[in-house]
C-alpha cells in the first residue's frame, strides 16, 4: 500500500506539472476517505504542494466537504494557501462527506454532529470568516483570521442535484455540477444557475463549470479499450457491488458482463466522453454551449499514468491551449 501510495502521489504531481505546461487552467483535488482506489483525503495539503511544483496553474479543491471541517479552519488554511499563490487558489465546497456513515462518524467525532445538517450555517460561518462580517452580536466577531479581507480564493459550490445550485446563486459564488454524478441534471441546473445568479462581493458575474469524466485517446478502438475498466466499475457500483477498487484493462477487458450489469452500463454511457480526441472536444465543446458554461472540468478516470498524459496531451492539442 505504501508503495501505491507513494507512486500515486508522484503520478499526480508529474499530471499537474504537465497541465501546467500545456496551459490548462486549473487542476482541483476531491476529497475522499475510506476508498481503495483514492488517496485524495486532504485537498488544501495536495494543493499546497501542487501549487509548489506548478508555475501559472490554479490549484484547489473539487471540494472540501464542509460538514467534515470547522469553518474557521478551512477559511484559515485556505487564506493562507491563497496568501503564499495569490491568484491561483480555488475553493471548491462540497455539502457531503465524502465516505461511509463509520468513516464520516470518526471525522466528525459524533452522532449529533452527522445529524444535525447544518451546512447552511457552516456555509455562513465560512463566508464570513474570510469576508469578516459577522453581526455585531455574533461570538465569532471576535476571531481573528489572518491577513484580511483582500485575501481569499476563488470559490464554488459543487453539485449534483438542486441543493447545491441554491446555495451558488443565492450566496453569488461559482457553481460546478458533476455531470458524472447525474448527467441528466447537469445542463438545467447550470443554465438555471447562470439565470438566477445574485451578484455578491466574492463573484459580480456567474461562473460554471460542468464536470465529467473523459478518456480520450488517439483513435476510438483505443479509447474504448481504455475506458473498460471506468465502466466496469460504475456498472459494478450501479449494481450493488461492494468492490471499490479499479479494475485493470486486463480485468476489464476478460469480463463477462452480466444482463443487469450491461444495462448499468448502457445506461451509464452520459456519465462519460469516451473517443478520439477530436470527437471527444468536439462533444465537449457541444455540452459547454448548451449547459453555458465557462469552462470544462475533466474527471480523471484515465487506467494508468501513460494514457492520462497522453489523453491530456491530445485534448490541450485540440483546443489550441498555450503550452509554457
Amino acid at each position: 500500500m505504501l508503495v501505491v501510495t507513494i507512486q500515486s502521489l508522484k503520478n499526480s504531481t508529474e499530471t499537474v506539472q504537465l497541465a501546467d505546461r500545456l496551459g490548462y487552467k486549473r487542476y482541483w483535488f476531491t476529497e475522499h476517505h475510506n476508498t481503495p482506489s483514492q488517496i485524495s483525503t486532504s485537498p488544501d495539503l495536495l494543493s499546497l504542494h501542487a501549487a509548489s511544483h506548478t508555475k501559472n496553474i490554479r490549484v484547489g479543491s473539487g471540494g472540501i466537504m464542509l460538514p467534515n471541517h470547522s469553518p474557521l479552519k478551512v477559511a484559515e488554511n485556505f487564506t493562507l494557501l491563497e496568501a503564499l499563490y495569490p491568484g491561483r487558489v480555488d475553493l471548491g465546497i462540497g455539502r457531503a462527506s465524502g465516505t461511509d456513515g463509520l468513516t464520516a462518524l470518526a471525522l466528525q467525532r459524533s452522532q449529533e454532529s452527522i445529524n444535525a445538517n447544518d451546512f447552511p450555517e457552516q456555509l455562513n460561518q465560512l463566508l464570513s470568516f474570510f469576508s469578516r462580517n459577522f453581526p455585531a452580536h455574533h461570538p465569532f466577531k471576535k476571531i481573528i483570521v489572518p491577513g484580511n479581507e483582500s485575501i481569499v480564493p476563488d470559490m464554488y459550490m459543487l453539485g449534483s442535484s438542486q441543493g447545491g445550485v441554491q446555495f451558488a446563486m443565492d450566496k453569488g459564488l461559482g457553481f460546478v455540477f458533476a455531470s458524472h454524478l447525474a448527467p441528466r441534471l447537469a445542463i438545467p441546473m447550470l443554465r438555471f444557475y447562470r439565470e438566477n445568479f445574485n451578484p455578491s462581493i466574492y463573484m459580480k458575474e456567474p461562473k460554471s463549470m460542468l464536470a465529467i469524466g473523459v478518456i480520450t485517446a488517439e483513435t476510438e478502438e483505443e479509447a474504448k479499450y481504455l475506458a473498460g475498466p471506468l465502466e466496469l466499475m460504475w456498472a459494478g457500483m450501479a449494481t450493488g457491488s461492494s468492490n471499490f477498487s479499479f479494475p485493470t484493462l486486463e480485468e476489464a477487458g476478460k469480463y463477462v458482463y452480466k444482463p443487469q450489469e450491461e444495462a448499468a452500463r448502457q445506461y451509464n454511457k452520459d456519465r462519460f466522453v469516451i473517443g478520439s480526441a477530436a470527437n471527444v472536444a468536439d462533444k465537449l465543446k457541444r455540452m459547454a454551449n448548451e449547459a453555458l458554461v465557462d469552462e470544462i472540468m475533466i474527471a480523471d478516470f484515465y487506467p494508468d499514468q501513460a494514457s492520462r498524459l497522453k489523453g491530456y496531451q491530445l485534448l490541450a492539442e485540440e483546443f489550441n491551449l498555450s503550452s509554457k
